[in-house]
């Protein structure tokens, strides 16, 4: 795919000696590249019948999707016509070995207004239904998002037939202010009111619709890309077959609605066999005092009629219903993944685990202001990411150790949080949530085991109702109210990688923390060099990358 942006060849022909010369170290020559060119802007948008300010990507909101098999290289140029720094993250993408592409504060120099910067990814050894979004600021709430598609390579088996047609849904809650105006609300230490409703592709209530024929199949890759709440999502009459989480093809069950909390994906098979008519697609708020409903259509080609009647209902607020589903959701184990052979043949209940590592998330006042922690403390970026510190070894700028492995029971206070782990350590991680409400949390750089999740506090006894067979494999996982949920990770990736809330509003104020995989070697084999093209910024200013 390749999409134009103005600028000129001069422009062009710069991009392309930046992409050769950095390809050229990073990435494997037998396979394929795509290239894709995205102007950054403003733009009026109306999702709720309110004008608003969005974020557009070459003039879409959401933005275009990327369509991608295993082992793709993507060459994306993004040029930054706003008025503030910008930058785009890729969740799910592990950037394998390079974490100076992940695009968030952490690793990645902001792309300033006017200016353009080329990521430089490769979809290494992963297939599935992913998203991007904006990392910085309060970016997210204006848009800037679009739908990642990872397709197995065509030798490789997928556990059911091509199906007649691949739709991308992107839910989520929205506000009706302008991303600066809830930036400064926050800013000023104070929590968000309730979102003011529910989006399907940027559209509000039956804004949108999905055309299918009478008797085929059809994919629906579903992600919440929204701020903080989960949501259900149903379809008329319809029933929804789970093909994918994440990445992994899981068992195929059915189920009536599914539970996707913020930050999620996954992928449902749709088969249009009810009579030929309207229904409703239908995604509304979980666990939350006023249910806040959105709708779209299934249009069948020969529809007798459109929709009628109010739309399906859902759960609401029960706990238990989700929790059921959560983990009923398995592991196909006899199904291929990215390569041939089946997913069941890394036993990961067979691996010792090295360490374990307990999160406990809190909410509170520091000097005056809200704010969120995880182990009492509560994040703050500073001006250098921590990436390029640790690899030009700039002191000053973060201590590792500067967060607790296990919750301190103390207060919360302000840090810029490191954790350490060694490269090659099989890890447990314990989401301890003491709070009442669901928490979601997501990991860059990783695929990682649910396996396990319950009510009360997490015990070392609690192991013993791990699922250590076939627990899913993915990167953002739920943690219910006065619960726990526990992962099991394979530290396989060097690299600075961000662990935080994806309730939006948490993570700005401090809900996160970086994981800094680390070896001793300087090995290619290990850990990519930093790109020739990377942006230096902070305390980095004026340092060289690598020589042409």
């Amino acid at each position: 795919m390749a999409l134009k942006l103005a600028g000129g060849a001069a422009f062009g022909l710069s991009l392309l000696c930046v992409v050769a010369i950095s390809l050229f170290h990073i990435t494997y020559a037998e396979d394929p590249y795509r290239f894709f060119n995205w102007n950054v802007t403003y733009g009026d948008i109306y999702p709720l019948g309110v004008r608003q300010r969005g974020i557009l990507i070459n003039g879409q909101f959401p933005g275009p999707d990327i369509h991608s098999v295993t082992n793709d290289n993507l060459i994306i140029n993004v040029f930054n016509s706003l008025d503030q720094p910008f930058l785009l993250s890729w969740n799910g993408i592990q950037q394998r070995r390079n974490s100076f592409e992940d695009g968030v504060s952490g690793t990645t120099c902001p792309i300033p207004p006017g200016k353009n910067f080329t990521y430089i990814l490769q979809v290494k050894d992963q297939i599935g239904s992913f998203y991007y979004f904006p990392s910085l600021a309060f970016h997210k709430a204006a848009g800037g998002f679009g739908g990642i598609r990872i397709l197995s390579r065509p030798r490789i088996p997928v556990p059911f037939p091509d199906p007649a047609g691949d739709y991308t849904l992107l839910i989520g809650d929205w506000y009706k202010s302008n991303h600066t105006t809830l930036k400064a609300h926050l800013d000023l230490g104070k929590k968000l009111p309730s979102p003011d409703g529910v989006l399907i592709n940027g559209r509000g209530p039956n804004g949108v619709s999905f055309n299918v024929e009478q008797g085929k199949t059809y994919r629906l890759r579903i992600s919440n890309v929204g701020l903080e709440h989960s949501l259900n999502f149903r379809i008329q009459n319809h029933k929804l077959k789970l093909v994918e989480v994440e990445g992994t093809h899981t068992l195929q069950t059915t189920y009536s609605s599914l539970d996707v909390h913020v930050g999620q994906s996954y992928s449902v098979l749709v088969t249009a066999d009810q009579p030929a008519l309207d229904y409703y697609i239908v995604a509304s708020t979980r666990f939350t005092s006023k249910v806040i409903t959105t709708t779209g259509v299934l249009r069948y080609s020969n529809s007798a009629g459109p929709v009628s009647g109010p739309p399906p209902g859902g759960p609401t607020i029960q706990i238990d219903w989700s929790l059921n589903q959560a983990r009923s959701i398995r592991t196909n184990l006899t199904a291929s993944g990215p390569r041939p052979n089946p997913q069941g043949s890394y036993h990961y209940g067979l691996i010792n685990t090295t360490k374990t590592i307990v999160l406990s998330s809190s909410a509170g006042q520091v000097s005056g202001k809200q704010r969120y922690a995880i182990n009492s403390v509560s994040y703050v970026a500073p001006d250098t990411p921590l990436k390029l510190a640790d690899y030009f070894k700039i002191s000053d700028v973060f201590r590792i150790g500067s967060i607790s492995e296990r919750p301190t029971g103390g207060g919360i206070y302000i840090d810029t949080s490191v954790l350490q782990a060694d490269y090659r350590s099989f890890v447990e991680i314990v989401f301890q949530n003491n709070e009442v409400i669901v928490q979601s949390y997501h990991l860059d750089g990783y695929s990682f085991f649910v396996v396990g999740m319950d009510g009360g506090q997490w015990t070392p006894a609690s192991r013993k109702q791990y699922n250590l067979r076939d627990a899913v494999s993915r990167c953002t996982t739920q943690v219910y109210p006065k619960s726990w949920t526990a992962i099991y990770v394979a530290l396989d990736n060097v690299g600075m990688w961000n662990l935080r809330s994806e309730f939006w509003a948490r993570q700005y104020l401090g809900q996160q923390f970086y994981l800094r995989v680390y070896t001793a070697s300087t090995s290619i084999r290990d850990e990519f060099p930093i790109p020739k093209n990377a942006r230096l910024c902070g305390k980095a200013s004026g340092r060289h990358t690598r020589p042409l």
